[in-house]
């Protein structure tokens, strides 16, 4: 079977295929705690681990 050879310039192709590796990440503010995180992941507020603002894993309390 023959194999045509490549119609659509190489950088053409190059620019479709990193286009989507270079955004820039999406960043949001909580409404609780109003600290700025990235999209989709946990992050930490004075020791507590929240995720879509509830607290996944409590800060453990210092005992005297």
């Amino acid at each position: 079977m023959a194999h045509p050879k490549s119609r659509i310039s190489k950088q053409r192709k190059r620019k479709r295929r990193t286009h989507k590796k270079l955004a820039i990440p999406q960043i949001a503010t909580c409404k609780v705690t109003g600290e700025s995180h990235l999209f989709h992941r946990a992050y930490y507020n004075e020791g507590n681990l929240y995720y879509r603002g509830k607290i996944l894993v409590a800060a453990e309390e210092e005992i005297d």
